[in-house]
């Protein structure tokens, strides 16, 4: 059995920007699956497809098209969690066009699980300037969220992915530049083992959206927890988006678990979303909040 589920953010999702999304979404999906069904293992799928979405300038929040902060600096957040325990993380990292490669270094080279901002910078192999990863689009975002009255950090479209490969390894994968207008040094749940990205042998999580809210409600190790518990991935899923919208924050999350049960659930406006099984394959904006199923 293998399966790949991808999500290019949740949140309110421009329709100008809507065939990049998914344009974009049917790309990473393919790349990781391709890798799959040639018999790599998931963690080269969830790299695959989250490389290739934050190479893509027209549409995410990650790597190249990151948020700038209220400075205009892009920093980025990245994170890999494998199902045999392992994870590397990176936040606040300003040189590296590929966020979520760096994640692995940390995961496959070091003893640690997350270094942030200068001691990030300093293991990227091929360092950039910053301004590289600022786009045109993420310029007129930053200037419309410059010109609001009310400046308060805004923004969608992390990006992630979660794998499971023919020899049963789960993966996850998560990457964003954050949000428009956060403070400097800001981090949000998606480099948090167990916040934003988890993975373990019953489950694949990535979540995106309100950050904060994610890690304080510690969304993706409760998910896996209810799991582990008995209770089925429907009412996981949606508890968990319960727990994010009692402090007022909206997002959304991609689950895959060991059997190959596939949920996508959100409770903001819009969620990008694609997935890839040896039966179905689907790629779409979706505006129709909730928690679904989408294979079993």
């Amino acid at each position: 059995m293998t399966a790949i589920v991808i999500h290019g953010g949740a949140g309110r999702i421009r329709e100008e920007y809507r065939h990049a999304y998914r344009a974009g979404l049917e790309l990473a999906r393919d790349a990781g699956y391709d890798l799959l069904s040639s018999g790599s293992d998931a963690i080269a799928a969830v790299l695959a497809a989250v490389t290739a979405m934050e190479d893509n300038s027209e549409a995410f929040n990650a790597g190249t098209g990151g948020a700038p902060n209220r400075d205009g600096v892009v920093e980025c957040d990245a994170a890999v969690a494998c199902s045999d325990g392992s994870s590397g993380a990176v936040a606040a990292v300003t040189r590296a066009r590929n966020p979520i490669l760096l994640a692995e270094k940390i995961r496959t080279t070091t003893p640690h699980a997350l270094i942030v901002g200068q001691g990030a910078d300093a293991l990227v192999d091929d360092p950039i300037d910053n301004e590289l990863l600022l786009t045109d689009r993420t310029r007129r975002a930053l200037e419309r969220w410059r010109s609001q009255e009310r400046k308060e950090p805004q923004g969608s479209a992390t990006v992630g992915a979660v794998a499971i490969d023919a020899d049963g390894t789960i993966a996850a994968a998560t990457s964003t530049g954050g949000v428009i207008g956060k403070w400097p040094g800001r981090v949000g749940d998606s480099p948090v083992i167990g916040a934003g990205t988890y993975a373990d042998t019953r489950v694949g999580i990535s979540c995106t959206g309100k950050g904060e809210a994610f890690i304080r409600s510690v969304t993706a190790k409760g998910i896996a927890a209810r799991l582990q518990a008995g209770m089925s991935l429907q009412t996981a899923v949606q508890m968990a988006l319960d727990e994010v919208a009692a402090q007022e924050a909206d997002g959304g999350l991609i689950a895959l678990t060991s059997t190959g049960q596939l949920a996508v659930g959100f409770n903001s406006p819009d969620m990008a979303i694609a997935w890839r099984n040896p039966e179905d394959s689907q790629a779409h904006v979706s505006s129709l909040p909730g928690v679904r199923i989408v294979a079993e």
